[in-house]
This record gives structure tokens, sequence and C-alpha cells, in this order.
């Protein structure tokens, strides 16, 4: 329906960009993996069978640091744990049958979910969690093995900024979504959270304590509309009282 193509053309677009500025990031995690003494074809195999970009890089920085393989385990688990919740959230988009369910459960991540969520169009929802999860899985593969294989060339990865990708993707998918006090408040919130708890926890753990702040405000309504409250998004040029 001719309706129904703008909001699916938005969502491929948005997945599109998300898939490439994360796929890129890749490459670091290629080069500091093998960096932390695995070898080309245990990186992939990370990258293959974990996919989940913060308990790889936990698991990589646990092995790095001398630790024990128990501990990388453990870690990257904890981080991974998220994507539990990720999946209840998506079911409704993906849809049922065993085996649609069971590709849906390798390509739900922060990205894919992020890029659904932000539609508001049914079928822009799935494509959305579609188009990201399995580009960001085809593109994160290629990466990590060129980092892989590239790593002594490429030298310290972090010069490149390649981390601030992945970050620029998701501020260009919440910027929109920015139109109240509420939802900016939270997002203030959340960002100085996470960014005093960066230095203190393992990484990803702080981006995981600043979702408390959502959930606290969703529970407790603070600074959201009341009973009552003229709740109509602002036209263009309309005044409210």
């Amino acid at each position: 329906m001719a309706g129904d193509s703008s909001p699916v053309r938005r969502a491929w677009r948005d997945a599109v960009g998300v898939a490439v500025a994360t796929s890129a990031y890749g490459v670091s995690f290629g080069a500091l993996a093998v960096a932390s003494g695995l070898g080309v074809w245990q990186t992939c195999v990370l990258s293959l069978l974990m996919f989940t970009g913060g308990s790889q890089f936990a698991f990589v920085g646990v092995i790095g640091g001398g630790g024990l393989p128990i501990a990388a385990v453990a870690s990257a688990g904890l981080l991974g744990i998220r994507n539990v919740a990720y999946g209840l959230r998506m079911s409704p988009v993906v849809g049922n049958g065993f085996w649609r369910r069971a590709a849906a459960s390798h390509f739900t991540i922060d990205e894919s979910t992020a890029v659904s969520l932000a539609q508001t169009d049914a079928a822009a929802k799935r494509v959305g969690f579609w188009v990201t999860g399995i580009g960001i899985y085809l593109g994160w593969n290629l990466s990590t093995l060129v980092g892989a294989l590239l790593g002594d060339v490429l030298g310290d990865v972090r010069a490149y900024g390649l981390d601030a990708a992945a970050a620029a993707a998701f501020l260009a998918l919440l910027w929109p979504r920015l139109r109240g006090r509420q939802p900016i408040a939270v997002a203030a919130a959340a960002a100085v959270v996470a960014a005093v708890l960066t230095p203190a926890l393992m990484p990803g753990l702080p981006v995981l304590v600043a979702a408390v702040v959502a959930l606290v405000v969703g529970w407790t309504n603070l600074g959201g509309p009341k009973a009552g409250d003229d709740v109509r998004p602002v036209e263009p040029g309309e005044v409210r009282p």
C-alpha cells in the first residue's frame, strides 16, 4: 500500500545506516581480540556465535588482562542478559513460528531492537529489526575478520574513532524522539549516570545501570503528563495556552 511505503523506506534507511556504522566497529574487536592472544579463527568464531558486541569486548578484555576463561565467560554472560529483555519486547514484532523465533534470537541485539522500536508502523518495525540484525551480522563478521588479519598493520584501532560511529548512530535514532521535557530529562540523566560509572565498572554495565533511570521515571511518571492534560503533539505554528 502506498501509505505504508514511507515508514518502511524510513526503516530501511535507519537500518542500513546503523548496520554500516556498527559493522565498522567490528574491526576494533578483531584487532583487539588478536592482540589479547586469541587466534584469527577463535576471534571469528566468537563473532559468529556470540554476536553481541558488549559481551565480546568484555570477554577479550578479561582474557587480555590475564583473567581466567571462566571469568571471561561470566563477564560476557552478565552483559548478555539484557538480550533476554530485548527478546521479550521484540516477540510481538517477530511473530510466531519456531524457526522464525530461533533466527530472531540470534539477531536480537541493542541495535536491531533500537531501530525497530524507533518505527511507528508495524511493517516498518519488522523491517527495522530484520534488516538491522542481519545487516550487522554480515558486516560485523566481515569486519572482525579484517581486523583480525590486519591488526598489526592498523596499530591502535581506537585511534580511528570507530567506537564513536555506533554511538552516533544511536544518537541519530534517539534525537527525533526527544520532543518533551520528560524524554529529554531521562536521556540527560541516563547519560550522566553512565558517564560517572564508566571508570568504575566493567564495559557494558554502566549502560545497564543507566537504564534504571528510565524504569524509575516510567514507574513514577516523573515530569510526565497528569490526568486531564492535553497530550496531543504540538503542531507546527500551534501555541499551547
